[in-house]
């Protein structure tokens, strides 16, 4: 389970991918995760997601 609430969704995506994960891609296949929904939700208050960061910014 994901956190619900999108601050701390971000932390959460950022230190997966960081400590995990080479992109939001694999995250979301390893995990089982809806991708545009991360997205969405973390749009919502002014996060995108960076492939040559590999985080959202």
């Amino acid at each position: 389970m994901i956190p619900n609430d999108p601050a701390v969704l971000l932390s959460f995506v950022n230190t997966k991918l960081r400590d995990f994960y080479s992109s939001l891609d694999e995250m979301c296949s390893d995990m089982e995760l809806d991708r545009k929904s991360i997205e969405d939700k973390l749009e919502g208050i002014g996060y995108k997601y960076k492939d040559e960061r590999n985080q959202f910014v």
